[in-house]
């Protein structure tokens, strides 16, 4: 499982012209499950993205979590980022797991991370989605688990 971390002043995905998450100050998660993924690593990935320190304290180091913050997460299905891209000039996309696999720990991930108190809004597993953002920093992490 990889998660494409995005701090955030505010973001919105949209699908068909109608926004279906936004958030404002938080993390954008770009989501990307691979075939061994199962409910184990999205435990660990979730724990990780609410515990990892990206946000500035008062000495402008990067020490505070999601959490420290009271922030938002907004978590975006993205297959791509699951692509082999060690050879040649185009991705293959054997190491991704199958969309109706997917689909179904990409929605355990989303219900597991708004039970923990977040506010959690995201995109629709599938659909062409417009994602806009307002990168803070920039900061941008990729987290594997």
């Amino acid at each position: 499982m990889k998660a494409l971390l995005q701090r955030v002043s505010s973001s919105k995905v949209e699908v068909e012209g109608k926004v279906v998450g936004q958030i404002n100050k938080g993390l954008l998660v770009f989501l990307g499950i691979e075939k061994q993924d199962d409910m184990i690593c999205a435990d660990k990935m979730i724990n990780k993205i609410l515990s990892y320190r990206v946000f500035s304290d008062s000495d402008d180091k990067m020490n505070l979590s999601i959490r420290d913050i009271d922030g938002d997460l907004l978590i975006v299905s993205q297959f791509t980022l699951a692509a082999d891209t060690k050879n040649g000039t185009r991705a293959g996309f054997s190491t991704a797991m199958p969309p109706t696999q997917a689909e179904s720990l990409y929605n355990y991930f989303l219900e597991k991370t708004k039970s923990m108190n977040t506010i959690t809004e995201s995109g629709i597993f599938g659909a062409d989605m417009k994602v806009s953002l307002l990168n803070d920093g920039p900061v941008t992490f990729l987290l594997e688990a």
